[in-house]
C-alpha cells in the first residue's frame, strides 16, 4: 500500500517490455501526496475515478485537476488534458502508482477490478511498473492473495493477441530481493494464497525455477511449513524446479529443520540434495546433527544417513564433520552408522573430544570418558601435538580435567610439539598469571596433577624458566602492579569495615553494663557466662586478623615495596581476611544466641543455622573442587576401584572440606573452655568492705 505520508518522488522508469511505449511520467516530475493518490484511486467508485481522470470531475478533497500534480517547466498547451495524463503517472515517495495502490488492496469488490482495468486502459505500461521496492501491481496482488485481481492483471497482460510473452515476462518479473509474484503469494497469509500459487504456477509452469539465485518459492513454502503449497508447486512444475535457498543452502537444510514430513517428501524427489553444501560447508546432515530440541530428530538423521551414508565423511569449510557438531544424540547415531567416524579429524587436526573441551561441552567429555569404545581417541594429539588433557589444563576447565583424569586411559605424560607435558602447561599457567590463591583452579590442577605423579617433559628445567611467555611474564612489572591495586583496594573496604564493627561492638555489649552502684559497676551483665567469653574471643580474634589484613593491605598498596614484596603482603591480607570474616560471623551468632536464648530459644536457633550459611557459601568452592577429586584421585591410585565407595568418599571429603575450613570457629571455642577450666580454680573475688 501507498505511505500515508510525505511527498511524491519521480516516477521509476518502465522495465524493458516487448513493444511499449515509455511512459511521460519518465520525462517528467510528477509529485502527489500518498493520501491523495490512494484517495483518488480507493475512494468512491470506478466511475467517479473515471471522471477524474477524463477531467469531468474534481479530485476528492480538493478543488481541481490542477491540485494534483506540479506544473512542469515546460508544460504542453492542453494545461488540463497535460494535468489529468500527469495524475496517470504519479507516484508516491515508495514510488507506487495507482494500479500499485489499487492492486494492493485486500478487497475483493468488482468496482476495484473496474478501477484496475480502466487505469490500465489510460496507461498500459503502469502494469509493469516496479515501485522503489522493485515489485509491480502483480507483486502486490500477490501479496494480498487477491485471486481476482491477480487474474485480472495477468488477462490484461495477456491482451486481445493472448500474447503468452508479456505473460511470461510479468510473472518473471522479480524485484530487488529476486522475488517474483509467486515469492510473495507463498509468504502470504491471507486467505487464498493457495489458489494464488496455483493461478499463477499454471499461468507459467516452469516459474518456481526463477530466480536462478537465491531464495526459491519452494525454499519459502518449505521455511513457512506450508506443505500443502510446497506439493502444489511441485506437482505443477512436473519436477522442473529450483531447490535453491540464500547463502548457498537448499531446500532440504530448511527441511531438516521443520520436519520429518518435509524431509522425507524432498528426498522423495531430489537425493542429491543431501551432498550439496552451502557458503559455509555444511550439509543438511551438519544442521540437523546440530539441534537437540525438535520432533522427529532422529527419524530425520536416520533419512539422511540412509539416502546418503556418505554425509558422515563430508567436512564444512573449516574441516569439522557433522560429528564435530553433533549433540548427544547425533553422536550415538553416527557411531552406530561408522563407529570410525569419532575419529575424524578437522582442519586443525582436533576430534570431537578436541572440540569439546574447546568450547566447554561437559557431555561431549563425561560421554568420550565413560564409553570404553571411544577410548581410542583419548590421547590422539591435533596439529599442535595437544590432547585434550592437554586443552583442558589450558583453559582451566577443573570438571572437565577431573572426568579426563578419573579415566586411566588418558596419558598425563605426552608431549606435545613445544615439549610440554599437561604438567608444565599447569606450571607455566601460575608462573604467567603470577597472583592467585591456592585454591583456584590452576592452582588445584598443578597440585593434582603433582600429587598423581605426572612428569615434566624431556628438557633442562632452566630452559622452561627462559621460555619467552614466562620471562615476559615476569619482566612485565606493570600488570602485575595492577593487579596487586585491584586486589588491595577490594579487600581494603572489607577490611576495614570488620574492623570498625568489631571496634564498636568491644563497647556496645550485649545486654548493656552494671550499674554503678553495683558491686561491680560498669562491667557487662552478661560477662562470665560460656556464650558471653566465646563471643568476646571471636569479636577480638576478627578484630585482630581484620587490622592485620588493613596493615598488610596498606604495605600491599605502597610504592614503596617493590611488586614481589606487595604481592606476599596482599596474600596476607587475603588470609588473615578470611580468617577475620569466619571470626565476626561466630561473633554475631554467639552474640544473637546470648541474648535471645533465654527468652526466644527457637529464635535463636534459627539465626545461628541462617548465620552458618554464610560460612558455608565461603567455604563451597573448595569443598565441591576436593570433593569432584575423590573419585579420579583414587582411581589413578588405585585405592578404591568399586564404584558403590565413591559416593560416601565425596561425602565424607565434602564434609570434611567444609569443616577443615571452619578451624577458626574451633580455635575460638577451644580458647573459651580454656578459660574457663582456668576460671573454675581460683577463688570467687570478694565484695569489697564498706568503708564506715
Amino acid at each position: 500500500m501507498a505511505s500515508s505520508t510525505g511527498e511524491i518522488a519521480p516516477g521509476p522508469s518502465t522495465p524493458a517490455v516487448a513493444n511499449a511505449a515509455p511512459p511521460p511520467a519518465t520525462t517528467m516530475e510528477v509529485k502527489m501526496g500518498a493520501r491523495l493518490l490512494a484517495a483518488a484511486a480507493c475512494s468512491g467508485t470506478s466511475k467517479k475515478l473515471e471522471s477524474l481522470l477524463d477531467g469531468r470531475a474534481t479530485a476528492p478533497g480538493n478543488g481541481n485537476v490542477g491540485n494534483l500534480a506540479m506544473q512542469p517547466a515546460s508544460p504542453p498547451g492542453d494545461e488540463e488534458a497535460f494535468l489529468r495524463e500527469s495524475l496517470v503517472y504519479a507516484v508516491t515517495t515508495g514510488g507506487d502508482t495507482l494500479l500499485h495502490v489499487v492492486a494492493a488492496t485486500i478487497s475483493y469488490h468488482e468496482d476495484f477490478l473496474k478501477k484496475a482495468g480502466f487505469i490500465y486502459g489510460k496507461a498500459p505500461d503502469l502494469l509493469f511498473m516496479q515501485n522503489s521496492r522493485g515489485d509491480t501491481p502483480l507483486h502486490c496482488a500477490a501479496r494480498m492473495a487477491n485471486i481476482k485481481m491477480v487474474s485480472l492483471l495477468i488477462d490484461l497482460a495477456r491482451g486481445e493477441d493472448g500474447s503468452t510473452n508479456r505473460v511470461k515476462a510479468l510473472l518473471r518479473t522479480e524485484n530487488k530481493i529476486n522475488e517474483t509474484a509467486l515469492h510473495e503469494a507463498v509468504k502470504s497469509f491471507f486467505v487464498g494464497q493457495h489458489e494464488v500459487v496455483k493461478l499463477l504456477m499454471e499461468e507459467d509452469s516452469q516459474l518456481a525455477s526463477f530466480p536462478k539465485n537465491g531464495a526459491s518459492p519452494l525454499y519459502l513454502a518449505i521455511l513457512m511449513q506450508r506443505k500443502s503449497i510446497v506439493k502444489t508447486l511441485y506437482e505443477l512444475s512436473g519436477g522442473v524446479i529450483s531447490y535453491s535457498g540464500p547463502n548457498g543452502q537448499n531446500a532440504l537444510h530448511a527441511a531438516v529443520l521443520r520436519g520429518k514430513d518435509l524431509t522425507e517428501m524432498l528426498l522423495g524427489w531430489n537425493i542429491n540434495l543431501t551432498t550439496q553444501q552451502d557458503d559455509n560447508g555444511n550439509a543438511a546432515l551438519h544442521l540437523v546433527a546440530s539441534v537437540l530440541h525438535q520432533r522427529d530428530l532422529r527419524a530425520i538423521r536416520l533419512l539422511l544417513l540412509k539416502a546418503n551414508p556418505d554425509a558422515l565423511y563430508q567436512a564444512d569449510n573449516n574441516g569439522s564433520f557433522p560429528i564435530h557438531v553433533g549433540v548427544k544424540p547425533a553422536i550415538s547415531d553416527f557411531l552406530m552408522e561408522s563407529p570410525s567416524c569419532v575419529g575424524f579429524c578437522d582442519a586443525r587436526g582436533r576430534t570431537v573430544l578436541h572440540v569439546a573441551v574447546e568450547k566447554g561441552e561437559m557431555w561431549r567429555v563425561r560421554f568420550a570418558c565413560s564409553n570404553r569404545s571411544l577410548s581410542w581417541i583419548l590421547n590422539m594429539q591435533d596439529n599442535k601435538g595437544n590432547t585434550a588433557m592437554h586443552l583442558a589444563v589450558q583453559t582451566g576447565n577443573f570438571t572437565m580435567f577431573c572426568a579426563l583424569l578419573g579415566n586411566t586411559k588418558v596419558d598425563l605424560n605426552l608431549t606435545n610439539k613445544k615439549g610440554e607435558t599437561p604438567f608444565d602447561i599447569a606450571r607455566s599457567k601460575l608462573i604467567i598469571k603470577g597472583l592467585h590463591s591456592n585454591q583456584n583452579s590452576s592452582a588445584k590442577i598443578h597440585w593434582t596433577l603433582g600429587y598423581v605423579g605426572a612428569k615434566s617433559g624431556i628438557y633442562r628445567r632452566d630452559y622452561f624458566e627462559e621460555k619467552k611467555e614466562i620471562v615476559q611474564a615476569r619482566q612485565n612489572e606493570t600488570r602485575t602492579i595492577e593487579n596487586v591495586k585491584d586486589g588491595t583496594q577490594s579487600l581494603c573496604i572489607g577490611s576495614v569495615l570488620i574492623a570498625t564493627v568489631t571496634f564498636g561492638a568491644s563497647f556496645a555489649m550485649p545486654g548493656g553494663y552494671r550499674a554503678d552502684d553495683h558491686t561491680n559497676g560498669g562491667t557487662p551483665t552478661l560477662a562470665g557466662r560460656l556464650a558471653f567469653d566465646a563471643f568476646m574471643i571471636a569479636n577480638s580474634c576478627a578484630f585482630t586478623c581484620s587490622m592485620i589484613a588493613t596493615i598488610a593491605l596498606m604495605f600491599s598498596g605502597s610504592p614503596m615495596h617493590n611488586p614481589q614484596s606487595r604481592l606476599v603482603h596482599l596474600g596476607t591480607a587475603f588470609g588473615f581476611m578470611s580468617i577475620s570474616i569466619t571470626c565476626l560471623i561466630a561473633a554475631f551468632a554467639l552474640g544473637t544466641y546470648m541474648m535471645l536464648a533465654q527468652v526466644a530459644h527457637k529464635i535463636a536457633i534459627a539465626v545461628d543455622v541462617m548465620s552458618s550459611l554464610i560460612l558455608l557459601y565461603q567455604s563451597l568452592e573448595i569443598a565441591i573442587k576436593n570433593s569432584l577429586l575423590v573419585s579420579p584421585l583414587c582411581r589413578r591410585k588405585g585405592i578404591c576401584q568399586k564404584r558403590v565407595w565413591t559416593f560416601p568418599l565425596t561425602a565424607v571429603t565434602f564434609v570434611g572440606s567444609i569443616i577443615i575450613q571452619l578451624w577458626p570457629i574451633a580455635v575460638i571455642f577451644c580458647l573459651t573452655a580454656l578459660s574457663h577450666t582456668r576460671g573454675k580454680g581460683e577463688p570467687e573475688a570478694q565484695p569489697p568492705t564498706p568503708l564506715a
